[in-house]
């Protein structure tokens, strides 16, 4: 297939940032999203990316503006029409989801690959719901999109391996690396590091140690570059959750049992980075 065309479905942090990587490696995007104020929002996150990049000398304002240029925007799934693959990156819920992928799926040809942005649901349930499921993949990416230099490429049960091979083909064009994971809760990532984040939490509610003092515990004693409870606010703690609940769910084990703590902060707001309050405060 020749990649040219790719369609992203939500405008949140994530799909601002895989518009903005697929855009820098020359691709077409069209994004999309419910709202034309979260599509306005969307473009001036990426033009701020970008600017940085400008301001370091890394970018220059002529190919700043043609990477802006080739992001198109709209709320209307027939825009989908001509792209070659399709990017799902809504919230981390399944219904919606669901939801989403049956629009794309009505719209696009049988032919476009359609991929899951999905952090810990199941790829083989998402490909059963949309025609021609051997072209529906996982590719996960990692926040913030433009800095991290890892995909997990997730293969359902049904996934060919044509649209596997297109998917490491396309990780190589944006310049990430690739791993490729087998179709369980979390797969290989966030498997090993979700339940660290929900022990960090257990240890604080316990009362064990500060926040500050878990953050720099890992940061100093395990050379990690942010401290789990700086990482959950990043994340964001309904993330968290719902990947702990997937977990939970996916394997019936106790031990990915949510920290009570963790159910309650959801519960108030308190969501991290994105409310202003977390486990930290921001401004």
């Amino acid at each position: 297939m020749n990649l040219q065309n790719i369609g992203v479905i939500g405008a949140g942090t994530m799909g601002n940032g895989i518009a903005q990587v697929c855009a820098q490696a020359g691709f077409n995007v069209t994004l999309l999203d419910i709202s034309e104020s979260a599509l306005q929002k969307a473009l001036a996150t990426v033009g701020k990316n970008l600017d940085r990049q400008v301001a370091k000398d890394t970018l220059t304002e002529a190919q700043k503006l043609a990477i802006l240029e080739r992001i198109g925007t709209s709320t209307d799934y027939s825009r989908l029409q001509d792209v070659q693959l399709v990017i799902e990156a809504a919230t981390e819920n399944l219904d919606l989801k669901l939801r989403v992928l049956q629009q794309i799926a009505a719209q696009v040809s049988t032919e476009c690959v359609i991929a899951s942005n999905t952090s810990s649901l199941s790829i083989t349930q998402l490909a059963a719901n949309v025609n021609h499921p051997e072209r529906f993949i996982g590719l996960h990416f990692f926040n913030p999109v433009p800095v991290m230099g890892l995909i997990e490429v997730i293969r359902g049960l049904q996934t060919s391996d044509a649209t596997h091979a297109l998917a490491l083909d396309m990780a190589t064009t944006l310049g990430k690396t690739a791993i490729t994971a087998g179709n369980r809760p979390g797969f290989v990532v966030n498997r090993i590091l979700v339940p660290m984040i929900n022990e960090a939490i257990l240890v604080f509610q316990e009362g064990l140690a500060s926040v500050d003092d878990i953050d720099a515990g890992m940061r100093l004693g395990c050379n990690q570059p942010i401290g789990p409870l700086a990482l959950a606010d990043l994340i964001g703690l309904d993330t968290v959750l719902a990947i702990l609940e997937a977990f939970y769910d996916g394997f019936n084990d106790s031990k990915y049992r949510p920290a009570p703590l963790l159910k309650e902060m959801v519960a108030a707001g308190y969501l991290g980075r994105k409310t202003g309050r977390g486990f930290h405060a921001y401004a």
